[in-house]
């Protein structure tokens, strides 16, 4: 195997590729992707749209990308500049294939390959990922692949579609009539940068801009907002200006975290309730997907409001094909990913924005009262431990969820649900030798008991 063919192995995950620019992901590897894209969608494709971030490596990495696959025979239509929200609206909207440059929120030396089918049907490793990176492998190796098109070179055509995006998402989410709102926005320097001001700058709302300079370098703080260090700017804003509220977006802008009037981090479960609420009085006894790790408040609430609360396992990809499955109209994870049926079954942390800022302003309560209702429980929030042997600190969680009565099952990792309905989920990372704990508990003492009782556990 070629170095080349070595790397993009090396590269290529559960979900995506991402890797180190100029070491694992060159334009050679990027290009070989490109036409073993081009040859998976082929049969039933006629181009496909190619979009990137801000980042210096996105350009001629995306570049690449569409040189291999003009090479196979078909069309990009090159979208630009964009968000990872904004390419599954064109991938949805011109019903194409679609390849996003982006390392989300990873640091600059990193750049990454989100692709979906037409329609923004996410691919997994079991979906197309595994064959691409197969294809691919085999071109870099020098082996003629085994699905060539046998079609003439494609063409690049360049188009906006930022105000379609736009008015896609105004046309599911009335602001007109709200009262007047202040909103600050931390872009962190990322793609929210090119999409807030298309998508917030209308009447009645005043945007308040952080770090819209568009630089992939991330001068200011990382573009990760799951991070409460990268909060800290937004936060100081709001409390010294008094804006009515907070929003914060990672690199690629499909994740969206909210801060609320006294600058406290509004948890994305209590968002993932109020988006399925005001889902559910518009389709009532609609399904609402929610992740393992969302707080039970949002089953409560949605079942409550007459909705079938469905749990999935943690991911873009279980999550948009248990959409399709299920006929669900939105879901929601604790990593502030947010997915709605009228958005291609994709997530878009603006569209979930535009609801919470509709809810806040059609009334009169600070957004600290509008959510009081939402966060019933106390939640450790997602904490890592680097294990040599996840296998064997399993069994041990196991071991003692047997003597603490604890109801375990195994959809992802190992949830645990003691009497009285305090969890907790230990699960393991998918790239990395990390195990991650989620605990939620009744307060916050019963919380902190739990979760120093199993991090000792994890930890050896």
């Amino acid at each position: 195997m070629s170095a080349s063919a070595a790397a993009l192995s090396s590269i290529v995950k559960a979900y995506d590729m991402r890797g180190v620019v100029g070491e694992q992901l060159t334009p050679e590897i990027v290009r070989a992707v490109g036409g073993a894209f081009a040859r998976f969608v082929g049969p039933g494709a006629r181009a496909v749209a190619v979009a990137h971030d801000m980042r210096e490596s996105s350009p001629p990495l995306a570049a690449a990308l569409a040189g291999g696959i003009t090479a196979a025979g078909l069309d990009v239509i090159d979208v630009g500049l964009a968000s990872t929200d904004l390419l599954y609206y064109a991938s949805g909207a011109l019903d194409l294939p679609g390849a996003m440059f982006t390392a989300s929120h990873n640091p600059a030396r990193y750049n990454g390959i989100k692709l979906c089918l037409a329609g923004a049907v996410p691919l997994s490793l079991g979906t197309g990922l595994a064959r691409i990176r197969d294809d691919a492998t085999a071109a870099l190796d020098g082996v003629q692949p085994d699905r060539d098109t046998g079609r003439p070179a494609g063409s690049v055509t360049a188009r906006n579609l930022l105000p379609g995006y736009a008015r896609h998402l105004h046309s599911l989410v009335d602001l007109s009539g709200i009262r007047p709102l202040r909103v600050a926005v931390d872009a962190g320097n990322g793609m929210a940068g090119l999409t807030a001001p298309a998508v917030l700058g209308l009447e009645p709302i005043t945007l308040e801009p952080l770090y819209f300079e568009l630089d992939g370098s991330f001068p200011n703080h990382e573009a990760n907002p799951l991070d409460p260090a990268n909060l800290v700017d937004l936060q100081g804003h709001v409390r010294r200006t008094g804006a009515d509220i907070g929003l914060a977006f990672d690199g690629d802008a499909d994740r969206c975290f909210v801060v609320d009037e006294r600058g406290e981090p509004v948890s994305p479960s209590a968002i993932t309730a109020l988006v399925a609420l005001r889902e559910l009085a518009r389709r009532p006894g609609s399904t609402v997907l929610y992740n393992l790790i969302t707080s039970r408040a949002v089953p409560e609430l949605v079942t409550g409001a007459g909705g079938r609360p469905v749990r999935t396992k943690v991911g873009h990809s279980f999550i948009k094909a248990e959409m399709a499955a299920t006929g669900a109209i939105f879901g929601g994870e604790h990593s502030a990913h947010y997915y709605f049926a009228d958005f291609f079954r994709a997530d878009t942390g603006m569209l979930a924005a535009l609801h919470v800022l509709a809810a806040l302003g059609g009334q009169d309560q600070p957004l600290s009262a509008l959510v009081a209702g939402y966060q019933r429980y106390h939640a450790s929030g997602e904490i890592n431990s680097t294990v040599a042997d996840t296998a064997t600190v399993l069994d041990r969680v196991r071991d003692w969820a047997g003597r603490h009565d604890g109801r375990i099952d195994e959809l992802d990792g190992v949830t645990i649900t003691l009497p009285g309905g305090d969890w907790a989920n230990v699960r393991a990372s998918n790239t990395e030798p990390l195990l991650r704990l989620n605990v939620e508990a009744r307060d916050a003492a019963t919380m902190t008991v739990l979760r120093d009782e199993l991090l000792d556990l994890i930890r050896g």
